[in-house]
């Protein structure tokens, strides 16, 4: 959905609630050319909170109460930026991050929701149901320990408010699902009457429910604290509860009271376009907003209208047009949903409860979702028409040429290149083509081992590229046994205006260097460019002592092969592009990209007769390469293979790196393809390129559970995953 207008000008959407999303969904369908768009949030996905007590009444799954914010993002052909907020300064337009060096900005929108308050008098111990996700993810620990007789089915709900008695309701209902013993919900708030904001004849259909279902409700009453018992409240009394909720008010991040934005009640105050009142060139909506020209509750539905008005707004201010006023509906009809598959529903003062209320309910809250997730599917390129040379026929491909190392040239065609160069003539030239990197002799005691990698980017976010790139060419270092020493970057950015290059390239150097750094090597300069493609590479240099660089042709029978990272990167990346991947586990392939293998390598090196990285042609093609040059084979045990969430999934559908039939192909030589158990997900696996891989070491049989521990401790997720036997170079599935 990307335009090919350069970009000039940076929108930095900061979190990713409701009236962002819709944001994001109408600047798809209509974007304005020559904007960089970035949506920075914390996690993945954001929850939809209209769906949070059908989630907690377990009518619906996670899957179902999340948009995708990766899936969404790409859609709209804007960059996220997985990361918290924490500050801004609106002078210098910059936006300060927990994880990473500030984010410049030309126009800011905010949309980061509220946080609940304790609702506490001392301390702390409530879970509070804002933000959605930690508080499901608790809700979720709590229910199967309630499920496996490990937690008595005793909750409190702070706050009488209807959304406070909304939420113990669903509570009242799932527990009674998952219990086999009586269940005990109560309902505390320090004021008298129950739900006091809303129309009387809403809160009497909510009362009825409370106390069908047996819900005590304490009002006049403070909650001080909680303990093991429950919760103690001002009255000396002990609730007895063994999780504890709170809907107990809004309360706004900490952050903008330092930001320099006028505020009302902390909230940031935007006049009728939505812009702040002290910093025009910034925005809110949503829950974070104080409406001056019409103060609003806080509620999703404004949140959702005010996602049309962001739109409409945003695409004035940013092509120097005059933004519209925003005109909140003064009264909405209010469902609330009474735990069971009913709900009630109240609008200019006349209020029932029924079952197909909940229905309605549930289809409005469906269609929402509907059309933030069900997103049309991206594709290829078109095909060439017309009168074309032999061969191109054959070349096309309906699916998207992937990136990062699934872009790699095919294995066959550069062993093909390689074969034609001419042996290193230079005396201190140790090692030439063929293994991962070069070795150079290096004074009288030492080596310096030298090697590049570039690759087509696969996330518009600048840093994260440029900290896996890094991962990614220190792998080939770190394989050797070497300790990096200095990096060279290259980049080529697609047209851009100066101000967004600069921007741009330091994103990319600043992730470069947060990697080198730590490893004990310096970013000392580099190349740019600009083309029609953003793509990094980074030229790297390692030191080791004489003779002690670990190569590839060192594997001996009895060996065990150790592999430190997940594999299946490439097809997630390939997924994503296509729309077809889950954003968390986008987000988990990402991370563990970033991983670096460093530590690893410090293990392993003392023990391993031969290492290397897996990454462009698989695991197949790395190991396929080592035994090659040791002349030895090996036994791979599928089953022992770590996999990243959701690549099997992918792989099973058909979802795979655009260079994973290559790697298919040239594993020929040393893997029997007919074997029955490669068709299976699993067995692809072997081909899937991965970027920022792993390192696949093979150390001496009697020392690989020390390894795998040690490495292990270090935070890798690493198996054993084969053994190597004597020749003839083969690869054969089996069991260890």
């Amino acid at each position: 959905m990307q335009t090919a207008a350069p970009h000039t000008i940076d929108l930095v959407l900061a979190g990713g609630g409701h009236a962002h999303a819709v944001f994001l969904r109408m600047w798809a369908m209509k974007p304005l050319p020559g904007v960089r768009v970035t949506l920075v949030n914390p996690a993945p996905t954001a929850p939809y909170t209209g769906m949070l007590p059908g989630y907690v009444a377990g009518h619906y799954t996670a899957d179902e109460v999340e948009i995708d914010l990766v899936r969404l993002a790409r859609f709209a052909g804007a960059r996220l930026i997985l990361d918290e907020v924490t500050g801004i300064d609106p002078e210098s337009s910059r936006l300060r991050l927990a994880g990473r060096p500030p984010l410049d900005f030309d126009v800011c929108s905010i949309n980061i929701g509220i946080t609940s308050r304790s609702g506490l008098a001392e301390g702390d111990g409530a879970q509070r149901v804002k933000p959605m996700q930690p508080f499901a993810e608790a809700w979720d620990d709590y229910i199967h320990a309630v499920a496996e007789g490990r937690a008595a089915p005793d909750v409190a709900v702070i706050g009488a408010g209807a959304g406070g008695c909304e939420l113990a309701l669903a509570m009242h209902h799932r527990l009674s699902e998952v219990s086999r013993q009586p269940v005990r919900v109560s309902v505390i708030d320090r004021i008298e009457t129950v739900m006091s904001r809303e129309h009387p004849a809403l809160a009497r259909q909510l009362r009825t429910q409370l106390d069908r279902c047996g819900v005590a409700v304490l009002t006049s009453h403070t909650a001080e604290r909680v303990t093991a018992e429950g919760l103690v409240l001002d009255s000396g009394e002990t609730v007895k509860a063994g999780f504890v909720a709170s809907t107990a008010g809004a309360r706004p991040a900490d952050w903008l009271e330092a930001s320099g934005l006028q505020l009302e009640d902390g909230f940031i105050a935007v006049d009728e376009t939505l812009r702040s009142l002290s910093h025009p060139h910034i925005l809110a909506a949503g829950d974070i907003a104080h409406l001056s020209h019409a103060p609003r509750p806080k509620a999703g539905v404004y949140a959702v209208r005010a996602g049309r008005a962001l739109h409409a707004n945003l695409t004035a201010i940013l092509s120097g047009g005059d933004p519209r006023a925003f005109r909140p509906q003064r009264d909405y009809l209010k469902l609330v949903s009474l735990g069971e598959r009913r709900a009630a529903g109240e609008k200019w003062g006349v209020a029932l409860s029924a079952g197909w209320l909940w229905r309605w309910k549930d289809r409005i809250d469906r269609k929402f979702m509907a059309r933030l997730s069900d997103l049309p599917a991206m594709t290829g390129p078109d095909a060439v028409r017309g009168q074309v040379a032999l061969g191109v026929r054959d070349m096309e491909r309906r699916d998207m040429l992937c990136a990062g190392c699934g872009s790699k040239m095919a294995r066959s065609a550069l062993d093909d290149a390689l074969g034609a160069l001419a042996p290193p003539r230079r005396a201190d030239t140790v090692k030439g083509a063929g293994d991962d990197a070069a070795v150079l002799r290096w004074g009288e005691s030492g080596e310096q081992v030298v090697t590049t990698d570039h690759f087509r980017a696969f996330t518009p976010d600048g840093y994260v590229l440029g900290r896996i790139l890094a991962v990614h060419a220190l792998g080939d270092i770190w394989a050797m046994g070497a300790a990096p020493q200095a990096g060279l970057a290259s980049l080529t950015l697609p047209p851009q205006s100066a101000t967004l290059q600069s921007r741009t390239a330091r994103e990319v150097l600043a992730g470069m260097q947060s990697v080198l750094e730590p490893a004990g090597a310096d970013l000392v300069g580099g190349h740019t460019a600009q083309g029609a493609e953003f793509t990094v590479g980074l030229t790297a240099t390692g030191l080791v002592p004489q003779g002690r660089a670990i190569g590839q042709d060192g594997l001996q029978p009895g060996d065990a092969l150790i592999l430190t990272k997940p594999l299946g990167t490439g097809t997630l990346l390939a997924g994503e592009m296509r729309q077809k991947a889950r954003g968390r586990d986008v987000a988990a392939a990402f991370a563990i990209m970033q991983q670096e293998s460093g530590a690893a390598a410090a293990t392993l090196a003392p023990h391993a007769r031969a290492m290397t990285d897996v990454t462009g042609f698989g695991l197949a093609g790395h190991l396929g390469a080592m035994l090659i040059a040791s002349r030895a084979g090996a036994v791979i045990d599928l089953d022992r293979l770590p996999v990243l969430e959701g690549a099997l999934d992918l792989i099973a559908a058909g979802v795979v790196s655009s260079i994973h039939g290559d790697n298919l192909a040239a594993a020929g030589g040393v893997l029997e393809l007919s074997a029955k158990p490669l068709a299976s997900p699993r067995g692809q696996l072997l081909f899937d390129p991965q970027t920022a891989g792993g390192l696949l070491a093979g150390v001496p049989g009697d020392r690989a559970q020390q390894c795998r521990a040690a490495l292990e401790a270090a935070g890798y997720a690493a198996a054993i995953i084969g053994r190597v036997v004597p020749g003839p170079v083969a690869i054969t599935l089996g069991r260890l």
